[in-house]
């Protein structure tokens, strides 16, 4: 008897999360150098902070017993509008602004789980999104599980090639499949994997592009703007989000996390939504769970209503500045000058690609070497979507220096460009 036809379709066709074997192989050699996993910084954790606001809502009788049980759906109001708060001040919007209000805002378990409603409640077994090429391999695995069709565009140094973008529409529109398009998603602020941080007048470029395209696909075609990593900047200027652009409020949705700047164990993100995306979302969480855990949401509104929150992004934002230039530090010594690399101002991350006749994702005789000297990165390839327009990239690497030791940052890097030598 075959067990699996009991699954669904999205059972039987989701596949195992890479994030999953890549932290089967690390617990499995306790020596190896991890520079894989986009953990944050363990030693920056706000520990004692968070201490203190756990101890101030708990002894609180007006705090105490509301905080320990059920919330709202769409999330506590206090934190909703610290929330808008927090984004209109970054984007140094007007107070009245109306794209920034508490009601447009649902907050999620992670940014995580607000990338999957959206997605879930736009788009159906058949149809397109457009993503960067490369992109966050963990929203290409849930655009997998749920039969949706990813086509690619280009990325540039300063973000998404419009040229390549306006390409791929006018094939979609040819075809006829620009009917299925709902969804063009961005991770603008220090891109996952690449590090590529997207200037505002691509962002709003490509946004008025989708726009023009709008009539020939018969309903509106949204952008997904991903910041989980805007507040990680450590170089350069802050851009403003896409809320601020021309129809930003109505095409715009934006989704950010706490679990990044502050503590990824808090789990708390959240979303900026126009309607009627916002209640249906609302609706597919009241399935998921009813509402993200009160006690979370308190402590994160504890962190933005004083000095917590502003203090630790600070001393976060040194501390990876401080990591990456140790890892640019080591690339240099350490990798022959044939591998090119980007140099990130914010985030994680740091993407770097092999000579062209070099294959380094997952089952190569490289991926292979580089476990059996205890160095583990992410493949490229990964974050790579399934495109039939292009062949898919096999000689990048995501190398990773959030949630490393920073003593470890220099073995790790020198391990790995022992392996890329004895391979060239």
């Amino acid at each position: 008897m075959n067990n699996v036809r009991t699954l669904s379709r999205l059972g039987r066709r989701t596949e195992a999360p890479p994030i999953s074997w890549m932290m089967k192989i690390a617990l499995g050699r306790p020596k190896l150098i991890s520079l894989a996993a986009g953990f944050t910084d363990n030693d920056s954790l706000p520990v004692a902070e968070t201490a203190g606001l756990i101890k101030a809502i708990l002894s609180s009788r007006k705090a105490g017993k509301p905080s320990l049980q059920y919330g709202t759906t769409e999330g506590d109001p206090r934190l909703r509008e610290l929330t808008g708060r927090l984004l209109r001040d970054s984007d140094a919007a007007a107070k009245d602004d109306p794209a920034y209000s508490a009601d447009r805002i649902v907050i999620t378990n992670g940014s995580q789980q607000m990338l999957y409603m959206v997605t879930e409640a736009l788009c159906d077994e058949g149809d397109i999104v457009i993503v960067e090429d490369p992109t966050y391999f963990v929203y290409l695995g849930i655009l997998q599980s749920h039969g949706i069709k990813a086509r690619t565009v280009r990325l540039q140094e300063d973000g998404i090639d419009l040229e390549h973008l306006k390409s791929v529409l006018d094939q979609l529109r040819i075809t006829g499949e620009i009917k299925r398009l709902k969804l063009l998603y961005l991770v603008t602020y220090y891109q996952n994997p690449t590090g590529i941080n997207t200037c505002f007048q691509k962002k709003a470029a490509a946004l008025k592009l989708l726009r023009k395209y709008e009539k020939a696909s018969g309903h509106p075609i949204y952008l997904l703007e991903d910041a989980a990593y805007r507040e990680l900047r450590f170089e350069g200027v802050d851009e403003k989000s896409l809320l601020t652009a021309n129809g930003g409020k109505d095409r715009v949705i934006y989704a950010g996390t706490y679990s990044k700047p502050f503590a990824s164990g808090v789990r708390i993100g959240f979303g900026f939504l126009p309607e009627p995306l916002r209640t249906a979302v609302v609706r597919i969480k009241g399935n998921h769970d009813f509402g993200s855990a009160n006690l979370l949401q308190q402590i994160l509104s504890g962190a933005l209503g004083s000095d917590v929150y502003e203090k630790h992004t600070i001393r976060l934002r040194a501390r990876y500045a401080r990591k990456a230039a140790v890892m640019l530090k080591a690339i240099r010594e350490h990798f022959p000058e044939e591998v090119e690399y980007m140099i990130p101002q914010g985030g994680l991350y740091f993407w770097a690609r092999l000579p062209k006749h070099m294959k380094c994702g997952e089952g190569t005789k490289f991926f292979k070497a580089c476990i059996e000297n205890d160095v583990l990165y992410v493949p490229g390839s990964l974050c790579h979507a399934e495109d039939p327009a292009r062949r898919k990239p096999d000689n990048t690497m995501r190398i990773s220096f959030g949630g490393s030791r920073l003593e470890n940052i220099p073995a790790g890097i020198e391990r790995l460009g022992k392996v890329i030598r004895a391979e060239m």
